[in-house]
C-alpha cells in the first residue's frame, strides 16, 4: 500500500508516524514545500486531555515533545489597569519549529520519505498513491481540485489579526484587553520556551480601519515579509504588556481567520485532515489539536483494513461530530472577541468570568471546581447565581428561571381545558420565577391550529383566570400570558398530525404582509390592507383587556417565529412597497403600532415582553443587528425585557444548533441596548444558567423541554446546589417530612427510603 501526504505540517507527519507504526509494511511520502527548519508562527498549546491521547498514540513521540514543554495552570486577564488571574487550567506549549523537528526526526526514523521544499503534484499525477491525505493546511490546493466533490464552506470572519512573539516569558496564559479611541485591541499571549512567548495581536476589522492599519503595509507582502509598520504600532498599543521587551516577527502580517467547513471530507481514495477539512478559532487553541488528534483517528481506521473508502468514511465519522462540537465552541469564542467591544464597560470580575465562560463550554460549576476562590470573588452572594432575584416594574422575581411557552394544542375553539390546568398548574409549583402560557392567539383566524388557545371571548378569559388563580393561590410564580396572530403559518393540523401542514378541510383564510405562502403546500395568504391591519389591532387591544381580567402578572407580544407580527419584521416575508415594508424602519412599523396599543392598555405597573427571532438563519434575512436595532425601539416605546429567540421563520432557514446557540443574541441585545432580555434554546442545566447570568449575557432564561421532563425543575436544581432558599408549595410541606432540599439532605433520604424497601428475591415479590 503507498499513501501519498500533501503538507508535512504536524498532523501530516503525525499520520504518517501512526501508519508506519500500525502498517510499517505500506510506504508513506510526505510532499512539503517548506524546508525543514521553516516554521510561520511560534508556539503550540495544548491541552492536558489532548496530551492524554498522544501519550496512548505514540509514546515515543509523546515524551520527546514532553521534555520540552512549558507548561501553566493560570490564565491572567488584563484590563483596565488591573490583572484578574484564575487558576486550574492545565496547558502545555512548546515552538512550532521544535514540535515539526521532533514530528520530522520520528517520521524519518520509522521509513517515511520526506520531500522537502516540494509542491506535491497535482491528483492527476499521484494516481500512484492508493491512498492521499490532504494535510495542506486551510487554503488546500488538493480540496480546491475537488471542490465540486468536498464541497467546501469558506467563512471569512470579522476581526484581524497577527502572530507574533515576543522575548518576555510570561509565567501564564495572559490576555491584555487595550481600549483606544478607535476601539478595542486584544493580545492573545502565553509561555512556549523558557525564552520565549506566542503574542497574537487582534483587533475588529472596523477598529483596524479606523486605527489606519490598512495604510501602514505597502500592498500585499510576499511570503516571509513582515507588516513591519503595524508591528511598530503594536508594540506601541501594548508598551506596558511588553515591559520593555521585544515583538519578533515570522512572516507577521495581518490575517483574516477563516471558518474552513467541508460537506465531505473524502472523495474515492482522497481523504482531508487537519485545517484542510475545518478550521477552529486560535482563541481556543485547537488548530494543531484537532489536526493530531484527525491523524490518530485516520490511522486507527486504516490499520486494520485496506478498504480505503470503508476506512476513510469510519474516519470522518468518528472524528466529524467532535470536530463539529469544537468547532461550535470556537465559533462561540471568536464571536466573543469579535463583539468585544459591548462587553469593556463591564465591572473587572464580570468581565473576566464572561471571557473565561465565552466558548460556553467552561461554566460557572467548571470554574468553581478549577478556582473556588475566583468565582466566590466573582459571585459573592450565597444564593446561586440562578437564584438571585429581578424585578421588572412593580413585579418582584425570585429567581432566573423562566417555563418557557409551549403549545399544547389541546384547546377547545380556543377555550383553554383541564390539560392546560394540569400541565400550567404543575408547572407553576416547580419553583420557576415566571410561568408563560402558550402563545394565546386574538382571535379564531388567528390561530396556528385548532387546538390553540385564545382570548377572544368571555369564556376563553374565565378559563384562563380559574388556571391563574390556581397558580397565585399555590405558588409564587409569577404568570405570563403571551399574545400573537399567526399569521400566514395558521390554519394548519395538530403538530403531531403534521407540523406546518394544512388542514385537510375546514381551512380558515390566512392574511400576512404579503401574499407569500410559508411553504408551497400551504395557503397563499391574502396581503393586508389598512383595514385589515386596524382590525387586528383592536383584537390584540381585546386580547389585552382579557389578559387584566384574568389578572395576569405579565404580557409578551409575540413577535418571532414567523407568526403575523414577526412576518412583518422579516424581509424573506415582508415585500412589501409601502410605508409597511422596505428598510427596517417601514418593516417594524405594524408591530410597533400593537406593542404601543397593548402597552397603552396593560397596567403601567405590570412589565411588557417581546419575543423576537433575531435572526431568520437564511441570507437576506432578518439579521442580528436588526434586531439590536428594533430591541432599542422597544426599549424606548416601554418594553421591559426581550425575550430572544430566532428562526422558525422560513423553512429554508439553516440554524447553528448547539449549547445555548440562542444566548449570544439575547446576549448582544442586553449588551448594546441595555435592556434586559431573556435567553432561550437548548440551555438544559442549572450550570448553563448559572453561567448565563454571572457573565451578564442575559437576565433570565426560558427552559421549555426541561420542564417538561421535569415540571419540578427549578425545586431540583436547588436541591442539588444545596440551596434552600426556594418557597416549596405548602402542600409538599404537610406531611411529617419535608422533601431535602441539599445534597447531603438528598442523599440521607434516598438512603432511608432504599433501606425502608423490602428486598425482593427470586421466591417471590
Amino acid at each position: 500500500m503507498r499513501i501519498a501526504v500533501v503538507g508535512g505540517g504536524p498532523g501530516g507527519l503525525y499520520f504518517s508516524i501512526l501508519i508506519r507504526k500500525v502498517r510499517p509494511d505500506w510506504e508513506v511520502t510526505v510532499f512539503e514545500r517548506n524546508a525543514p527548519t521553516d516554521a510561520f508562527g511560534f508556539g503550540v498549546v495544548f491541552s492536558d486531555e489532548t496530551l492524554t491521547v498522544f501519550e496512548h498514540a505514540d509514546p515515543e513521540t509523546y515524551w520527546s515533545i514532553a521534555e520540552q514543554f512549558a507548561r501553566w495552570t493560570d490564565i491572567d486577564i488584563h484590563y483596565r489597569g488591573a490583572v484578574t488571574r484564575s487558576g486550574g487550567h492545565g496547558f502545555a506549549a512548546l515552538g512550532r519549529r521544535e514540535l515539526l523537528g521532533v514530528l520530522q526526526q520520528r517520521a524519518l526514523e520509522l521509513g517515511v520519505d520526506i520531500r522537502f521544499q516540494t509542491e506535491a503534484p497535482a491528483l492527476m499525477q499521484l494516481g500512484w498513491a492508493d491512498l492521499v491525505v490532504a494535510a495542506d493546511g486551510a487554503s488546500s490546493a488538493v480540496r480546491g481540485q475537488l471542490s465540486n466533490e468536498l464541497v467546501p464552506s469558506l467563512d471569512r470572519r470579522e476581526c484581524k489579526y497577527m502572530w507574533l512573539g515576543t522575548d518576555l516569558v510570561f509565567d501564564a496564559f495572559k490576555f491584555f484587553i487595550v481600549e483606544t479611541p478607535d476601539g478595542v485591541f486584544q493580545a492573545h499571549a502565553y509561555p512556549y520556551d523558557d525564552r520565549m512567548s506566542t503574542f497574537i495581536v487582534e483587533t475588529h476589522a472596523s477598529v483596524w480601519a479606523r486605527a489606519g492599519l490598512d495604510r501602514l503595509a505597502p500592498g500585499p507582502l510576499p511570503p516571509g515579509v513582515s507588516d513591519e509598520g503595524s508591528i511598530e504600532r503594536c508594540r506601541e498599543l501594548f508598551a506596558d504588556a511588553l515591559q520593555g521587551h521585544s515583538l519578533v516577527a515570522n512572516n507577521s502580517k495581518w490575517i483574516d481567520f477563516v471558518t474552513v467547513r467541508n460537506r465531505r471530507w473524502c472523495v474515492d481514495n482522497v481523504v482531508l485532515l487537519g485545517d484542510a477539512a475545518h478550521t477552529a478559532h486560535f482563541s481556543i487553541g485547537s488548530g494543531t489539536k484537532l489536526a493530531m488528534e484527525d491523524a490518530v483517528a485516520l490511522a486507527w481506521a486504516l490499520r486494520g483494513s485496506e478498504d480505503i473508502p470503508a476506512a476513510t468514511a469510519a474516519y470522518e465519522a468518528e472524528r466529524r461530530p467532535l470536530v463539529e462540537s469544537t468547532q461550535r465552541a470556537a465559533q462561540a469564542s471568536l464571536e466573543w472577541f469579535e463583539g468585544i467591544g459591548r462587553y469593556v464597560g463591564q465591572e473587572r470580575l464580570q468581565f473576566a468570568f464572561n471571557l473565561l465562560t465565552r466558548s460556553r463550554r467552561v461554566t460557572y460549576d467548571n470554574l468553581r471546581m478549577r478556582d473556588a476562590e475566583f468565582v466566590e470573588a466573582v459571585h459573592p452572594d450565597p444564593r446561586p447565581p440562578m437564584f438571585t432575584p429581578l424585578k421588572l416594574r412593580g413585579l418582584e422575581l425570585s429567581n432566573r428561571v423562566v417555563v418557557s411557552p409551549m403549545d399544547m394544542y389541546s384547546a377547545v375553539d380556543g377555550t383553554p381545558s383541564d390539560f392546560h390546568f394540569v400541565h400550567l398548574g404543575s408547572r407553576a409549583l416547580g419553583g420557576a420565577a415566571l410561568l408563560m402560557t402558550e402563545m394565546i392567539c386574538v382571535s379564531d383566524v388567528g390561530r396556528i391550529t385548532p387546538g390553540c388557545a385564545g382570548m377572544w371571548c368571555d369564556e376563553h378569559v374565565g378559563a384562563w383566570k380559574r388556571i391563574v388563580d390556581f397558580v397565585h393561590a399555590h405558588s409564587d410564580a409569577a404568570f405570563g400570558a403571551q399574545i400573537g396572530h399567526s399569521g400566514r403559518k395558521g390554519s394548519t393540523k395538530l403538530m403531531w398530525e403534521g407540523i406546518d401542514e394544512p388542514l385537510p378541510e375546514g381551512n380558515w383564510p390566512v392574511m400576512a404582509p404579503s401574499p407569500l405562502p410559508y411553504s408551497p403546500r400551504n395557503q397563499v395568504p391574502r396581503a393586508m390592507t389598512r383595514d385589515d391591519m386596524d382590525r387586528v389591532r383592536f383584537e390584540f387591544e381585546e386580547s389585552v383587556r382579557g389578559a387584566i381580567a384574568a389578572e395576569f402578572d405579565l404580557l409578551e407580544l409575540h413577535c418571532a417565529h414567523g407568526y403575523l407580527l414577526s412576518s412583518f419584521l422579516s424581509p424573506v416575508t415582508n415585500i412589501r412597497d409601502d410605508a409597511y415594508g422596505g428598510s427596517l424602519e417601514g418593516r417594524a412599523r405594524f408591530p410597533l403600532e400593537v406593542f404601543d396599543a397593548c402597552r397603552a392598555i396593560w397596567p403601567a405597573d405590570k412589565p411588557m415582553s417581546v419575543r423576537i427571532s433575531a435572526t431568520d438563519w437564511v441570507p437576506g434575512g432578518f439579521q442580528p443587528h436588526e434586531a439590536v436595532a428594533f430591541a432599542l425601539v422597544l426599549r424606548d416605546h416601554g418594553c421591559d425585557i426581550v425575550d430572544v429567540s430566532s428562526g422558525q421563520v422560513t423553512p429554508l432557514e439553516r440554524p447553528a444548533f448547539g449549547r445555548s446557540f440562542q444566548t449570544p443574541f439575547a446576549d448582544r441585545i442586553r449588551n448594546e441596548v441595555g435592556i434586559p432580555t431573556i435567553a432561550v434554546g437548548a440551555i438544559s442545566s442549572y450550570d448553563d444558567v448559572n453561567t448565563i447570568i454571572v457573565a451578564g449575557r442575559a437576565d433570565m432564561c426560558a427552559l421549555a423541554r426541561p420542564h417538561l421532563y421535569d415540571p419540578h425543575w427549578t425545586l431540583h436544581a436547588a436541591a442539588e446546589q444545596g440551596y434552600d432558599g426556594v418557597a416549596w408549595p405548602v402542600q409538599y410541606q404537610a406531611g411529617s417530612r419535608r422533601p431535602p432540599t441539599g445534597r447531603d439532605e438528598l442523599r440521607k433520604e434516598l438512603q432511608r427510603r432504599f433501606e425502608a424497601v423490602p428486598l425482593v428475591t427470586d421466591s417471590g415479590s
